[in-house]
């Protein structure tokens, strides 16, 4: 396959800034396409975060704000790995610590937005624009409007991921004209009121939209899924792919990882006892290798499945020897529920309110069990690296994590996890006393394990997909411009 020129447009990327699961993809995905021997690079905000990471001005230009006029300054430098980025710096709207969260969000991302395509006047001119949920969304639709009758943008065909449907970037009338934003909305499409977000006009300008799971792309086109945005899914249905993401196999692995205390790999699950010894400790619970212990790591919100494990987590540990210990934070609701329960059972529970990375490794490393009881999930890349470290999922069958993830039976024989269907505490119990119950047959056990630690959900499958996509929407995008002369 011809070498193509990818330009990742992300608002967070591992190592330089992370929030979520999109700095992975944004970190991983293009180390690996760069390997397949395109020439990939990413740009994305300088954060007051990032300003230690070495880099050199190329350029600066002037990007029109609801104030006025705003000056952008872009600089370069290479990951690590070699992997060109380029970072876009304003004191106003970056010069914070935090990636999002700010009341300003909306202009903040359009001011980056805005400045994705004056950067490719600066003397590197991609095939692609891959651009990643409603903060980079807006840049399919510049390129179809402001820069439409632009020769030199004609030919760069437009990719947009939606790595979680729920979040839009939303804004109304008012934020239209201060904006500027009037031109760049289609007055008189028979969906006009559903595209009063960064993401609704991303999906409609994109040469292709993708979702980061196969089952994912399937329930968006649902109202059940769709977050309102089904209709506009559905029209865009021929162009709109669904591609599972994976994990990085050099940064997720047991064998070598320095973040854990012991090392371990499939021909020695054994060795993996240290960790859940280290983990024991850590969260002050009896250090007892034969009781099960599920991890859960993850925001304390509604999307994760918190309602219904709330409900039944004191009755489980109640009723069940078993541990527990979560490492996360999110609403304050869920956040009170949880500190109370592991309050009233502190030899089984055990709450960190933060946001801790290494922790979370130890999470991965020494738990027996791995819950995502999610309400829906786009693709998750926790149960991903709970298989690579030997952990078992225990999962409710949504999105990713029905793509991923399938029951291992009532004699272990099959599958790689535990697996529930219906939305309830209720079923989410009995697949954790499903689960519990099968720790104790050892043998099957291990099997079991190793089965999951010789899975391969690493990014090489999914790589030879989006090139596939790559050149969809180029071709696409051909189409469009010939039938447009």
């Amino acid at each position: 396959m011809d070498s193509l020129k990818v330009l990742f447009a992300v608002a967070e990327a591992s190592p330089l800034a992370k929030v979520g699961g999109l700095a992975d993809v944004a970190g991983a995905l293009p180390k690996v396409l760069a390997k397949r021997g395109h020439d990939v690079r990413l740009v994305m905000p300088r954060y007051a975060t990032i300003k230690d990471f070495p880099s050199t001005p190329v350029g600066d230009f002037t990007i029109p704000t609801p104030g006025g006029q705003e000056k952008a300054t872009l600089r370069e430098g290479r990951l690590g790995n070699g992997l060109p980025v380029y970072l876009v710096e304003n004191e106003r709207y970056f010069g914070r610590p935090k990636v999002y969260g700010e009341p300003d969000d909306l202009e903040r991302f359009l001011f980056f937005s805005r400045s994705v395509p004056m950067l490719l006047k600066l003397g590197w001119k991609p095939d692609i624009v891959h651009c990643h949920d409603w903060h980079t969304a807006f840049v399919p639709c510049l390129l179809n409007t402001t820069y439409g009758e632009d020769p030199f943008y004609s030919k760069c065909a437009s990719v947009l991921t939606i790595h979680n449907l729920a979040y839009q970037g939303w804004f109304d009338d008012y934020f239209v004209n201060t904006a500027g934003l009037a031109g760049n909305m289609p007055a008189q499409h028979p969906l006009h009121p559903q595209l009063y977000s960064m993401l609704a006009l991303g999906i409609l300008c994109s040469d292709v939209v993708s979702t980061v799971s196969p089952t994912y792309a399937r329930e968006i086109l649902t109202p059940e899924y769709g977050e309102k945005l089904d209709p506009l899914l559905r029209l865009r249905q021929g162009e709109l792919f669904g591609i599972l993401n994976g994990i990085d196999y050099d940064e997720f692995n047991p064998a070598t990882d320095p973040r854990i205390p012991g090392n371990y790999d499939a021909s020695s699950p054994q060795k993996k006892a240290a960790n859940k010894a280290a983990l024991q400790r850590k969260a002050k619970l009896p250090e007892d290798p034969s009781v099960p212990l599920i991890g859960m790591v993850g925001r304390l919100a509604a999307q994760k499945g918190m309602d219904i494990l709330v409900e039944g987590l004191e009755l489980f540990l109640k009723k069940e020897r078993a541990q527990f210990v979560l490492l996360g934070s999110g609403e304050e609701l869920y956040q009170k529920m949880v500190a109370d329960i592991a309050a009233k059972y502190p030899r089984q529970a055990a709450l960190f309110l933060t946001f801790d990375l290494l922790l979370a490794q130890l999470i991965y490393a020494g738990s027996d069990l791995f819950l995502m009881p999610s309400k829906f999930e786009p693709c998750g890349l926790g149960q991903m690296i709970a298989l690579r470290y030997g952990t078992i999922p225990v999962v409710r069958r949504t999105g990713g994590l029905a793509d991923t993830i399938h029951d291992a039976g009532p004699n272990l024989d099959a599958g790689n996890g535990f697996v529930f269907e219906e939305y309830s505490a209720k079923a989410l119990l009995g697949a954790l006393r499903r689960a519990v119950a099968a720790f104790d047959h050892k043998e099957a056990w291990r099997l079991l394990m190793v089965r999951g630690m010789q899975a391969d959900f690493s990014w090489q499958a999914s790589a030879r997909k989006y090139e596939e996509m790559y050149r969809k929407a180029l071709d696409l995008r051909s189409k469009r411009r010939r039938a447009a002369s």
